[in-house]
């Protein structure tokens, strides 16, 4: 017996079912984005390593521990991308759009790849939809994008959103501040956890993550990032947190909020859901001013966030789908003459743009109903090897049509012109 195969693990199959509900997602993105001017793009599933080592940051544990990297045929380090950022920012840099009008406005809907821990919502490949705005370092782009996630997941009905919001200050400020955090991890190393202690040299900021009892105590009295910010910073963020006022944005601040990418400048926001339980993050990003310079291109101020699909579906409930619309369906009451004829108006109707399903199943014509009645057919054609009738799903009324003036008749119904 041959053994069944299975997908990886953290892996998973999007089944039509599924499908539907995902739909519903990329719908939402496309209205809510490019209602705002953003469009669509899509990166390489792979990229250099280099990329990320250089753009995400090489003290972060996606460059640490989660990336799926391989060596290819010409012994090039290549990576599954763990993030969309910086793949985007190295896109930006190619194809030399610093020349277009600026802010350059970009989403994207595609899937990702991290080696994690895989659990409810969270899996090594996963999916992700985001939005990115280069080339502006204006605080309205910051607002917006911050708006524009939240009116997302509001599209989606996502539960019980709370949104967080900081600032990280600039490069140069979150340096002096480095300095004095780490200072006072070192200064209570003995009751921090043995990972925090590992990072206090290469990543301090990240002990503000710990779930770590001891840990947690230590950061309560650690001085704030907040509290560092440069004069210019400082008026940055209240610029941004004025307008999420004026847009009447219900968010909050909290000075103790990171994220696990060094590119990270100014605002940062994150977006959680408590209908997730405990692992509530839902989305979240920021500024990212120096990125596009580090992957090699012009400097040039940049500001994005993402929210995975699968957190957002969970979140969502049961949420809306997209249910396949079915315009005609085709069915069979006779010999080898009629499943032609059939198969020809099929053929007739997709091509005058109807959405039309034919039978293709072998059922009575009984069962040929029932099947029409699942999938939400609004009329069926039953065609047979003398004649063919047109049935309305609606009503139930149904009368003799000749094959060849099923699509005009239908198409009329539609168009509510009638007979």
């Amino acid at each position: 017996m041959i053994e069944r195969l299975q997908a990886p693990r953290g892996t998973f199959d999007v089944l039509p079912d599924d499908s539907e509900r995902r739909a519903a997602v990329e719908a939402a993105a496309r209205q809510v984005l490019g209602a705002a001017g953003y469009r669509r793009i899509e990166t390489p599933a792979f990229e250099a390593t280099e990329l990320f080592a250089r753009g995400v940051g090489e003290s972060t544990d996606i460059v640490q521990k989660e990336m799926y990297t391989f060596e290819d045929g010409g012994g090039r380090s290549l990576t599954l991308r763990p993030e969309g950022t910086a793949p985007i920012c190295r896109a930006y840099a190619e194809h030399g759009m610093h020349k277009l009008a600026q802010p350059v406005k970009l989403w994207y809907l595609s899937s990702f790849f991290r080696f994690e821990r895989a659990q409810a919502g969270r899996y090594r490949q996963f999916w992700q939809v985001g939005a990115e705005a280069l080339g502006s370092d204006d605080p309205a782009v910051d607002a917006e994008s911050i708006l524009l996630a939240v009116a997302l997941l509001d599209e989606l009905e996502v539960q019980q959103v709370r949104v967080r919001v900081s600032s990280l200050g600039s490069l140069a400020a979150r340096r002096d501040y480095r300095e004095r955090l780490q200072e006072h991890l070192r200064a209570h190393a003995d009751q921090l956890s043995a990972e925090v202690r590992a990072r206090i040299d290469l990543n301090p900021l990240r002990a503000f993550d710990s779930d770590h009892p001891d840990t947690r105590e230590v950061m309560r009295e650690a001085p704030r990032l907040l509290d560092f910010l440069s004069a210019q910073d400082a008026e940055h963020f209240a610029a941004v947190r004025a307008l999420l006022d004026a847009a009447d944005l219900d968010y909050e601040v909290d000075p103790t909020l990171v994220r696990g990418l060094d590119y990270y400048t100014r605002t940062v926001f994150e977006i959680e859901s408590g209908a997730l339980g405990a692992q509530s993050a839902v989305g979240g990003g920021g500024r990212y001013d120096g990125l596009v310079e580090q992957v090699g291109g012009p400097p040039t101020p940049g500001m994005g966030w993402a929210a995975g699909v699968e957190r957002m579906l969970l979140a969502a409930g049961e949420g809306r789908a997209v249910a396949p619309e079915v315009d005609l369906y085709v069915a069979v009451d006779g010999g080898q003459p009629a499943r032609q004829a059939a198969f020809a108006l099929a053929a007739e109707a997709r091509r005058a743009r109807l959405h039309a399903q034919l039978e293709l199943g072998g059922r009575s014509l009984k069962g040929q109903l029932k099947q029409a009645g699942r999938v939400s057919a609004r009329y069926v054609a039953i065609v047979g090897d003398t004649g063919s009738a047109l049935r309305d799903m609606d009503s139930g009324d149904q009368e003799d049509v000749q094959v060849s003036g099923v699509v005009a008749r239908v198409l009329r119904e539609l168009r509510g012109l009638g007979a």
